[in-house]
């Protein structure tokens, strides 16, 4: 069961969050009956106090803002029955959700603590504002358990996230785990905690400032959105080959962005104040790529009215990078192999050799080793490029990235058309993790930059904002922890299930999650829109974002 102060609305106890002092909540002071005096001798009030003194103590004393959040989680499981617990703040760059201090995670769950807003209960928090909590961890479908520190098949643990703000602003999420109670003594213990992420505001502000800047250096290159543990080994692989004047041979499926890898390569290295040029040779007839690669002199063949440089004679002291390599005929495999092994060549048409001090990078998405074994690439060019080899792994081996990338071109996107939080529906959400990207990261792009176009006045995006392939069904009883299976068609009933499904989600959100003008505004009975969200498991809090104070 989930609760949050929406669910008070109506009985005398709602109200905006920023109309309640430090210590009410929900209309009931923390240190006045019933916690004060719930049992005879109980000191509890005191204790939370106490409590509340200390971590005051705390962040006025201790100058690091990040230890300062970590002594504070520390507190709380000293003081109270924490198990586990986690500030996540939001990124500035990217506005991903990434766990910025913790207690009793391991680095490698840490390092898997990352969301975006709206999704799983941390997301949802960090976009409606609103804290919650739930009472069994193993009973809730919406609890992602994304750090893996949990076995939620034998788990008896109760759950509670609050908002952490700034001048109105939500910066992250505050969240302990505790073993199970009753929903009495968690309510209480969620006022409480509301009441420090309000004293930990400014603190997680200057360590959200700095993130981003932590996270650039020694982790994601520039550029580089996500950061699933397969993405972890590639971004260790650009750091580490980066130091080095070695070939870097990139191989990977069409948009996972090999270029992207190629230019972090370059601009992590020692050459990263000269040039990098960037050819691709699928897009070059192959009458003239001679004439790209190596330049060429006045007369060198009809239309050459002037000398021309090449791309490796621009690219001298930088980087060249050959997209596609494997599409280079025979004859112009041979000349690059000399350039490699002499570092020098000559400018078509011309007779004076040229030296050059390049670093290349190559990328293909085809099959090399095939390739020479067939004899359409040769074997001595392919042990010279492949010194290096970086294998750029495809959108569905990194669903842990897909909703990272997504809110990134969202936010990208909406800044450029000049719409305000712009954010992605659940439903939307589901579809994208659901699908299988032939066309990867590029693919992910352009449908983002559509359904952006596609907005109505809401700014949610929606199931029918996004392109027809996407709208297909994983396999019933596939396992939750694996990408679910495509089927090559859905039937008719499915197809009205899920516009039915996005039409209410769409007047949910309109209606601010109010059951009764959501039902008038879809011409139906509330009882009637009562079984649809039962029927879709559409939860009305998740639309409370827009509640007015």
């Amino acid at each position: 069961m989930i609760i949050d102060d929406s669910d008070y609305e109506g009985d005398g106890r709602g109200g905006g969050d920023d109309e309640r002092s430090a210590f009410e909540f929900g209309g009931s002071s923390l240190f006045s009956a019933p916690y004060l005096c719930e049992v005879p001798g109980s000191t509890r009030g005191v204790t939370y106090l106490s409590l509340l003194y200390d971590i005051a103590q705390l962040l006025s004393l201790t100058a690091d803002v990040k230890d300062s959040l970590e002594k504070v989680l520390m507190l709380l499981a000293e003081r109270l029955h924490m198990l586990q617990g986690t500030i996540t703040l939001v990124s500035p760059q990217t506005g991903e959700l990434r766990i910025e201090a913790s207690y009793g995670l391991k680095p490698a769950e840490r390092s898997r603590g990352h969301y975006v807003q709206g999704e799983g209960i941390v997301g949802h928090v960090v976009q409606s504002g609103q804290p919650m909590y739930i009472s069994n961890v193993s009973e809730e479908p919406r609890f992602l358990n994304r750090t893996r520190s949990r076995n939620l098949s034998k788990s008896d643990i109760s759950y509670i996230c609050v908002p952490i703000r700034l001048n109105r602003q939500v910066v992250g999420a505050l969240s302990v785990d505790r073993l199970l109670a009753d929903p009495a003594q968690l309510e209480e213990e969620q006022q409480l905690l509301f009441i420090i992420a309000m004293l930990l505001g400014y603190a997680a502000w200057e360590a959200q400032r700095k993130m981003d800047e932590k996270n650039a250096v020694p982790g994601r290159p520039k550029g580089f959105i996500g950061n699933s543990e397969v993405m972890q080994h590639v971004y260790a692989q650009i750091m580490q080959v980066s130091q080095s004047q070695a070939t870097v041979f990139i191989q990977g499926e069409s948009g996972t962005g090999k270029e992207l890898a190629a230019r972090a390569i370059h601009e992590a290295s020692s050459r990263s104040d000269r040039q990098f040029e960037s050819l691709n040779c699928a897009a070059m007839p192959e009458s003239l790529i001679e004439s790209e690669l190596f330049g060429h002199e006045k007369g060198a063949f009809t239309g050459a009215i002037s000398v021309r440089k090449g791309h490796f004679e621009q690219a001298d002291g930088g980087t060249l990078f050959l997209d596609e390599v494997g599409e280079l005929s025979l004859m112009a495999q041979a000349k690059l192999l000399r350039v490699l092994q002499e570092r020098s060549f000559e400018r078509l048409g011309g007779t004076v050799t040229l030296h050059v001090d390049v670093r290349l990078i190559t990328a293909t998405n085809r099959d090399l080793e095939k390739m020479v074994a067939e004899g359409t690439f040769r074997r001595d060019l392919y042990y010279r490029l492949n010194v290096f080899p970086i294998i750029l792994p495809p959108l569905r081996e990194r669903q842990d990235d897909i909703l990272p990338l997504a809110h990134y071109f969202v936010q990208r996107f909406a800044a450029e058309m000049r719409r305000d939080d712009v954010r992605l529906s659940l439903a939307a959400m589901d579809m994208l993790q659901r699908y299988d990207w032939p066309g990867n990261i590029r693919e992910l792009e352009n449908a983002m930059e559509r359904a952006v176009l596609l907005l109505g006045p809401q700014s949610l995006i929606l199931p029918q904002h996004l392109p027809a392939a996407m709208h297909v069904f994983g396999d019933a009883g596939a396992d939750s922890s694996q990408p679910a299976k495509r089927r090559n068609s859905a039937t008719l009933q499915e197809h009205m299930d899920e516009l039915e499904k996005a039409c209410i989600v769409d007047a949910m959100d309109a209606c601010n999650g109010q059951i009764v003008k959501a039902a008038q505004a879809l011409g139906l009975t509330q009882r009637i829109l009562g079984l649809r969200l039962k029927k879709y498991q559409i939860d009305y809090r998740d639309f409370r974002h827009k509640k007015q104070s």
